[in-house]
């Protein structure tokens, strides 16, 4: 059972779970591809360029226990991830293979499933957050995130896009959607400030989002269960 006294975020609950989850629109959406990596690198950069897991796996390998905060106010500890940082990736691969604009300080990212998030460069840039390819000593599988994902445990699980195939560059979010509706998007989504989404205050989105969980993660598991049969 989740320990009572153990520390949350502000308006967090422990589960023992850690289910597939998501806007529900993406129950039913799949991955083409994870037993191979083709992550296409775009935006305002010099050279248009593909990375695959091999260039991934000639960077620093790092392991790391984290934290997963849903928007929806449920939160697993103590998840074991494996990956590289992003800061090393796009220190060591996307500065000098794609060379992005000096301007370009947001960062899209999108998933093979249509999924897509956007963050500050700055927010990426953490000692935390990965390109993670491995979950508690196993290959990530289907349901989080296969073959590769973002992990970004200081924000809310949204921002962690799954399924990783395109990474773009900007210099603004202006013309950004956001796969759901705005009001659920936070430009930072940092969990500790509970910056859950925009124009509605928490105790309301708290309200609207918890009697959704139940049913929520039981579609996304059914979907799963669908799709192996």
């Amino acid at each position: 059972m989740p320990n009572p006294d153990a520390y949350l975020p502000p308006g967090q609950r422990e589960i023992d779970a850690f289910p597939r989850f998501g806007l529900t629109q993406f129950a039913t959406r799949f991955p083409a591809q994870i037993d191979t990596l083709r992550l296409q690198i775009g935006g305002e950069v010099r050279t248009p360029i593909e990375i695959g897991m091999n260039q991934l796996r000639q960077l620093p390998q790092l392991e790391l226990i984290a934290d997963f905060h849903c928007v929806t106010t449920w939160t697993h500890k103590g998840l074991q991830w494996s990956g590289v940082r992003f800061r090393d990736f796009y220190q060591q691969l996307v500065v000098p293979l794609a060379g992005p604009a000096d301007t370009a300080v947001f960062v899209i990212l999108r998933g093979q499933d249509g999924a897509r998030g956007c963050s500050a460069l700055e927010d990426l840039l953490a000692d935390d957050v990965l390109l993670a390819d491995r979950l508690n000593g196993q290959a990530l599988g289907v349901a989080h995130g296969a073959p590769l994902r973002l992990l970004a445990p200081a924000h809310y699980g949204y921002k962690s896009v799954k399924h990783l195939a395109r990474i773009e560059f900007l210099s603004s979010r202006a013309n950004y959607r956001p796969s759901g509706f705005r009001f659920m998007d936070h430009p930072r989504a940092r969990v500790a400030l509970e910056e859950r989404g925009r124009w509605l205050p928490n105790w309301l989105l708290r309200r609207l989002y918890r009697p959704l969980i139940g049913p929520t993660a039981a579609r996304f598991e059914q979907a799963l269960v669908d799709r192996k049969t």
